[in-house]
């Protein structure tokens, strides 16, 4: 049903320690996108299946990790009913500085459609679920893909996979009012190709609040793309394609986040192309608003890794880290440590 671990270091040698294992049954199961920290050292995720409501196999739970002693113990702040909550959250949470959780569920919800949900601690201790937008499959965009929301300036950034005006998915904004609401905004419609279609990863900003993606479909051979949507005047955006997969060796199919390095370049991964078994690139600027795409890995499986979903992270001396979900020794996924 799933672990949440931690690789610790020494050296070069890597130690993997399970902090907890899920049942599959009322604290959750299958939790695909990993957790997130907050100040004070706690971890917060979702899990697609288990707890309890309507769906088979349960609706999924959004929890929480508190480490005293060393020992990690889980508590479920909400157990999803497939109602107007939603069902199935797979999406990495956002957690703000008041220790607020803000997620995405892509079933579910008034319209069936998925939704966007904060929760929040009461001071006895109890936690809340409030539907902050529930998706109506028009111009907001259906399924809440499954990158974390982008937090920033008090707004939250994200993206839906589905939907639309052109049924290609969406890039939106949520605004807090001063009555407690939030504003839903759509600030860009993909078009499918040669535009991008289905963004699944989460929304990159840089310093100067471009917002950088990927999607699923689309570009110029309806196999993958990579955008850049750069704010206008009067709120408005402006996309623009940086590189297209050609579905050969360069990689296609990304699911991924994108991730700079300190020079500005960016990195990602597809799930396929390459050898088959999916790709690191690069997009490196090159002037005239022009990138260039580099494969610097392509993965080969066992012992290597195979199938690279979810992107990378960067530290703070310019080693990328990721997953794969097959690969390794033993052909069940492995951790990698990418140098530029």
């Amino acid at each position: 049903s799933g672990t949440v671990f931690q690789l610790s270091h020494t050296g070069n040698v890597w130690v993997h320690t399970v902090l907890y294992s899920f049942t599959g049954e009322a604290d959750g199961g299958e939790p695909y996108k990993g957790v997130t920290l907050d100040r004070e050292g706690n971890l917060y995720g979702t899990a697609v299946t288990g707890g309890s409501g309507s769906c088979e196999g349960g609706c999924g739970v959004a929890y929480k990790l508190t480490n005293s002693g060393g020992t990690w113990t889980q508590t479920v702040i909400h157990a999803f009913t497939g109602g107007d909550d939603g069902s199935g959250p797979g999406a990495r949470v956002t957690v703000d500085q008041a220790g607020n959780i803000y997620g995405m569920a892509p079933t579910g919800g008034a319209y069936g459609l998925g939704t966007i949900y904060k929760i929040h601690q009461e001071q006895n201790g109890t936690w809340n679920l409030r539907v902050i937008h529930a998706f109506t499959g028009g111009a907001d965009g259906a399924t809440g893909s499954a990158g974390r929301m982008v937090l920033r300036h008090g707004h939250l950034y994200g993206a839906a996979t589905a939907g639309g005006r052109y049924g290609s998915g969406v890039v939106f904004e949520l605004t807090p009012t001063q009555v407690g609401e939030w504003d839903f905004r759509t600030i860009y419609l993909f078009r499918g190709q040669p535009d991008g279609s289905f963004p699944y990863g989460a929304l990159l900003f840089d310093a100067s609040g471009n917002i950088y993606g990927t999607t699923y479909y689309g570009g110029a051979n309806n196999i993958g793309a990579a955008y850049a949507l750069t704010p206008r005047a009067h709120g408005e955006w402006r996309e623009k394609i940086l590189y297209s997969f050609q579905g050969g060796t360069d990689g296609n199919s990304p699911i991924s986040n994108l991730v700079f390095d300190t020079a500005g370049n960016l990195y990602g991964t597809t799930s396929e192309g390459g050898l088959g078994l999916g790709t690191i690139f690069e997009l490196s600027p090159v002037g005239g608003g022009h990138w260039m795409e580099t494969v610097v890995h392509m993965f080969q499986g066992p012992p290597d890794g195979a199938f690279s979903y979810n992107g990378m992270v960067v530290d703070s001396f310019g080693n990328f880290y990721g997953a794969t979900v097959h690969g390794g020794i033993n052909d069940d996924g492995s951790i990698y440590q990418f140098t530029p």
